[in-house]
């Protein structure tokens, strides 16, 4: 439990100095807050010993940038000034990056930029819909609670990635592991035999067929494992800056979706974000052409993006939303119907919502399936390279003795 320095200020507008013990900034933050304290400055107690460090530069997550938001939407319903909020905010955070464009924010702010035309001087750690909300929130008058809501759909969107991530972690490195494990023995172990091989071919004893196969690789990593692993490196480098043009991610989405298993978590996935997105904005205030356009862009899949941007062309013209939408195929028709039902009875904004926490849960199920079914075809992958090598080293073995026998 380390010990904070903190200056706050009290609901009356008092100001207050002290020490809290917490395990880190943002446990201390909230117990201050729990007190009805906000505080304008906060730092570790404990004198701290002159060390040279060396730090690498630190990207700002999503979760920090709801954390942001979060605070940001308390500190201005209790009363805090939107300059001194921001001040406090880039004072009490603990990421750098983040501290340095919150001070930029203020200073953006204190020469007259709006909220929104300030964070969208930092696109990389503000997204478009993110400015969307909040520039809503600003012209609608209700700015914490659009802060609030948008806080609530990034730690969303954070929490299903983690989910994701974390599902995938254990397979891919039984893959990893799995594949240098072979590696090695192709390399170093198969060698061992080469003269035991080479003596059967002096003798006329051809080598079984996985043998040569075997013996092939071998000498292949041996002598240029380097120039193999380069070529793989600058494949995997040229395969990712084909999936950036069009064609590539319009072909890789096409696969995605077509993937056994693995496909309709892809599909539902996107539909999921295109709901959140759309019925978020819409809850704020954004209107429905401009939510349509931002979040066609959030979907992840450019197929289900083109069907959105095509219902834009559609409600321009005076037509409903679900046409276009259910023409594509994209939308199970369950979820059609309900958008149907909430555009003629006005509640779009909360069955979009509702739709993508259904989705979501359904996506947590199918997640543990694919899970369950990957770890074992895994280590049936790996058990099948390593029987590759140890039935390549031991037939000529086996046919020598049959031979002699």
């Amino acid at each position: 439990m380390a010990e904070f320095a903190y200056t706050a200020k009290s609901s009356t507008g008092e100001k207050l100095s002290g020490i809290v013990a917490a395990s880190t900034r943002a446990e201390a933050m909230q117990k201050l807050r729990a007190q009805a304290m906000y505080p304008m400055r906060l730092e570790d107690a404990a004198p701290k010993s002159k060390t040279i460090t060396i730090s690498l530069p630190k990207r700002v997550k999503k979760e920090q940038v709801a954390d942001f938001c979060a605070q940001l939407a308390d500190l201005l319903t209790n009363g805090v000034p939107m300059l001194e909020s921001l001040k406090i905010l880039s004072e009490a955070t603990e990421n750098p990056k983040l501290q340095q464009t919150c001070m930029a924010i203020h200073d953006g702010v204190s020469q007259g930029d709006t909220l929104d035309v300030a964070l969208g001087k930092h696109p990389k750690i503000f997204s478009e819909l993110t400015l969307s909300m909040v520039r809503a929130g600003q012209e609608g008058a209700f700015l914490e609670e659009s802060l609030q809501r948008t806080a609530h759909f990034l730690r969303k969107q954070d929490e299903m990635r983690s989910k994701i991530i974390g599902a995938l972690t254990y397979p891919i490195i039984l893959g990893v592991v799995g594949t240098i494990i072979v590696s090695a023995m192709v390399v170093f172990l198969v060698p061992k035999f080469q003269p035991f091989f080479d003596r059967l071919e002096q003798k006329g004893t051809g080598l079984p067929l996985i043998t040569v196969v075997l013996l092939t690789a071998s000498n292949v990593l041996k002598n240029y494992g380097l120039f193999v692993i380069l070529a793989i490196f600058a494949m995997g480098v040229a395969f990712l800056k084909w999936m950036r043009t069009d064609q590539g991610r319009r072909i890789i989405d096409q696969v995605k979706l077509k993937t056994p298993v693995a496909g309709d978590i892809f599909h539902d996935a996107a539909v999921s974000r295109a709901c959140r997105v759309l019925g978020t904005m819409l809850k704020n205030g954004v209107p429905l052409l401009r939510a349509l356009r931002i979040s066609s862009e959030s979907t992840g899949n450019i197929l289900l993006a083109e069907a959105m941007l095509k219902s834009v062309d559609n409600v321009t013209a005076g037509d409903s939303l679900s046409k276009p939408l259910a023409a594509s195929g994209l939308i199970p028709p369950q979820v059609m119907a309900m958008i149907r039902i909430a555009e003629e009875s006005n509640t779009l904004d909360e069955v979009l919502v509702k739709i993508s926490d259904r989705i979501d849960g359904r996506i947590e199920r199918k997640l543990d399936v694919l899970v369950r079914m990957i770890e074992p075809m895994m280590l049936i992958f790996i058990g099948g390279m390593v029987m590759f090598v140890i039935v390549g080293v031991l037939l000529p073995v086996f046919d020598l003795n049959s031979s002699v026998g």
